[in-house]
């Protein structure tokens, strides 16, 4: 997707904070919430980052990182029904008078013990299009919906550094279209054909992990704007 959301190699956003200050109370539940939705297959890590996407831009840059979490869950669960959105907009009215109120859990609330841990990748059901050291071109499209395919990467040159496998395709996962398992790639971009003139090159190298559709052969002339994008 197109917008704030998506800010690498944008300028003008100050130095990186690369602190790691301890989790606040509401940090920690937040995660929770969230470890707790995946698991219980309400939503999934494609939704969920669709969810962030689509924070109004002044919230997104004026908020902390696990309020884009929070405001993401929110959206997606009230999406697919699994939050009653009248009685979450009473559940927030009451924290704002009562911030400190507590809840009981609701019988039949799924609890876990123990670190959630998912798998992606699948089976190989067709050959892989590419392999290492294949030259190739990333294609250009703007993306309406999801997709891991960054902005600054899009119509680059690449070479195919290795071949991970087949796994879960997150520009349909994220849209309810299925899991569309397709040849996952490592590319490796020069650093100075990815940043132009903005970096000294020195031979430096940067990798993206890419999916079979966001790739073209180098010698290309078709765009991904001409074929059109993957989610409409």
């Amino acid at each position: 997707m197109d917008g704030i959301h998506d800010v690498g190699g944008m300028h003008g956003f100050g130095p990186i904070n690369r602190d790691d200050p301890p989790l606040e109370a509401w940090e920690a539940t937040v995660i929770a919430i969230n470890s707790v939705a995946m698991r219980a297959h309400l939503m999934n890590i494609d939704e969920f980052r669709h969810g962030i996407e689509r924070m109004d831009p002044t919230h997104y840059l004026n908020s902390p990182y696990f309020e884009h979490w929070l405001d993401g869950i929110t959206r997606v669960l009230l999406e697919k029904g699994h939050v009653n959105a009248d009685q979450f907009q009473e559940r927030v009215a009451l924290f704002l008078e009562e911030p400190d109120v507590c809840f009981e859990a609701l019988e039949g609330t799924p609890t876990f013990q123990g670190r959630a841990r998912f798998r992606y990748e699948r089976d190989a059901t067709t050959l892989a299009r590419y392999a290492v050291g294949d030259p190739v071109r990333m294609r250009t499209a703007h993306v309406r919906g999801h997709t891991r395919l960054p902005r600054y990467a899009r119509g680059k040159l690449a070479v195919i550094h290795a071949v991970h496998g087949v796994y879960v395709f997150p520009d349909t996962n994220a849209h309810g279209l299925g899991e569309q398992p397709t040849w996952l790639y490592s590319a490796r971009f020069s650093a100075a054909d990815l940043w132009d003139d903005d970096v000294e090159s020195d031979g430096q190298s940067i990798y993206l992990d890419v999916w079979e559709p966001y790739l073209l052969p180098r010698d290309s002339g078709t765009t991904q704007d001409e074929e059109g994008n993957a989610c409409g």
